[in-house]
């Protein structure tokens, strides 16, 4: 389980925290999504998680254990997280980006063994990019490349995985590909936290929502808790909505209105 105890977050500089006093909880064996309009404190939440900002104060753990007693690999070994923006400083093989994701289990000479070569095809298989394997990754399609991003943390493993806007540049089918493998990866028992802006895949696949606004926790529970307060969903997007239930599973799905046409 991650868990935020009244964290607030701070950037150098900055005359208010980003993140103001938060605190919830990514329970294990559930998909969590963190979601809010762009500036809320979504991506500031995993850089805390990165060890990027320190909490000012406030804790974050991992099953218990407060991440600033760990050392960078001991937090890498038992929490994978995809950022929302990354770029190689140089191309690689798909097949040796994947393989970065094993770093932090390397002995000492750093030599790859037959479970990170195991661990390195299994995270492409399921991630779908068997085929570009031995590619490079500065030849790959901006969604091709985020599912690369993706099979590298699951090459990782660990406890806990964590996916900012895993779904950017992706189309309809990949996109859903994502979430049915993300979703089955909470069903496994990993602790799975999503940022997202994708509401309605969010009401869709998610146990648990956190919808921060101006750096604080505006609603948290399950899609029907926080999916259906159009009241405050409007006030956090500052834009009509439309609050309706999906044809066909029965999810919260939220609908943009024109902004002078009718509620």
């Amino acid at each position: 389980m991650i868990r935020f105890a009244n964290v607030t977050l701070r950037y150098a500089g900055a005359a208010q925290p980003a993140v103001n006093n938060v605190s919830w909880s990514a329970k294990r064996g559930a998909l969590t999504a963190v979601v809010g309009p762009n500036g809320s404190g979504k991506s500031t939440l995993v850089r805390a998680l990165l060890g990027r900002l320190a909490p000012q104060p406030g804790t974050v753990t991992l099953n218990g254990v407060d991440l600033a007693t760990l050392s960078r690999r001991d937090v890498a070994r038992r929490l994978a997280v995809v950022p929302q923006r990354e770029e190689p400083a140089f191309p690689l093989s798909v097949r040796d980006f994947i393989a970065l994701g094993r770093y932090p289990h390397a002995g000492a000479w750093s030599v790859s063994s037959s479970a990170d070569h195991a661990a390195v095809h299994a995270a492409a298989q399921r991630a779908g990019i068997q085929a570009f394997l031995d590619r490079d990754t500065d030849a790959l399609s901006g969604g091709e490349w985020q599912r690369v991003r993706i099979a590298r943390a699951l090459a990782q493993g660990g406890d806990a995985l964590v996916f900012d806007e895993p779904t950017a540049f992706l189309d309809i089918a990949h996109e859903m590909s994502v979430f049915e493998l993300l979703g089955s990866l909470a069903h496994e028992g990993k602790t799975v936290l999503l940022v997202s802006h994708q509401l309605n895949l969010v009401a869709r696949f998610a146990a648990h929502i956190v919808l921060m606004h101006a750096g604080q926790v505006a609603a948290a529970g399950s899609p029907d808790d926080v999916m259906t307060d159009r009241d405050t969903l409007e006030r956090v997007y500052d834009w009509p909505l439309l609050v309706r239930r999906d044809a066909v599973g029965g999810a919260p799905e939220i609908v943009p209105l024109r902004e002078r046409g009718p509620r």
